[in-house]
């Protein structure tokens, strides 16, 4: 009996193998490569909607520091803060904190803090919110969201910083309180840090790591 087929198949298939599982690693490394480029190009967008570009002349992008402090940032894991400056001076903050009391869970945010404390904005990065209820925080469903720009710690006053149900000055949604409740305090919290913190995230270099 001869095992001349049998090998011969063998060897195709073992080339056929080896041939799929490299095609297999091409098309998922090139297209992570894209993932990640849409997702640079996407918070690129989120950072200019929040400090437009003719603000700063510095690389907002990699002028970036991760700082740690789950008590005021809502997560134990590094959080990024992204640089605006003009001339080397400093112009903003952008924040990445977490509100982890979402109704649905974590929701991520972008912060941004003018250097003299008072928000440029805010943006939803991520959220897993109620279709057609909590997603009124997504900038792109309602002006809920822009409603932060030009607040600061002393307007409102801490009293205010709670949605309407509670006795602040925020909105909520009808039939969604969590949702709103917990970006405010999110929001809040992400100006204590800067407020306790404004100096040294200006003065550290890009990319150093913080346990503060």
């Amino acid at each position: 009996m001869s095992y001349r087929p049998v090998v011969i198949s063998a060897v195709f298939l073992f080339l056929f193998a080896i041939t799929g599982s490299g095609m297999v690693a091409f098309v998922f490394d090139s297209t992570r490569q894209q993932i990640a480029e849409n997702q640079r190009k996407a918070l690129l967008k989120s950072l200019n909607e929040l400090v437009p570009a003719e603000r700063y002349d510095n690389d907002i992008f990699n002028d970036i520091l991760y700082v740690r402090n789950a008590e005021l940032l809502g997560t134990g894991a590094a959080v990024p803060v992204y640089r605006a400056r003009k001339g080397g001076w400093p112009i903003a903050a952008v924040v990445a904190p977490t509100a982890p009391d979402g109704y649905n869970g974590n929701i991520r945010l972008l912060v941004a803090i003018n250097v003299d404390g008072n928000l440029a904005g805010v943006r939803v990065v991520d959220h897993h919110e109620t279709p057609g209820l909590g997603d009124g925080i997504e900038a792109e469903r309602s002006d809920w969201i822009r409603g932060f720009a030009g607040k600061s710690l002393n307007n409102p006053t801490k009293k205010g910083w709670r949605v309407e149900r509670d006795g602040g000055e925020f909105d909520q949604f009808t039939g969604a309180t969590i949702t709103p409740r917990a970006v405010v305090k999110a929001v809040y919290k992400a100006l204590l840090y800067f407020k306790s913190h404004r100096h040294e995230l200006f003065e550290r270099a890009p990319e150093q790591a913080s346990d503060t």
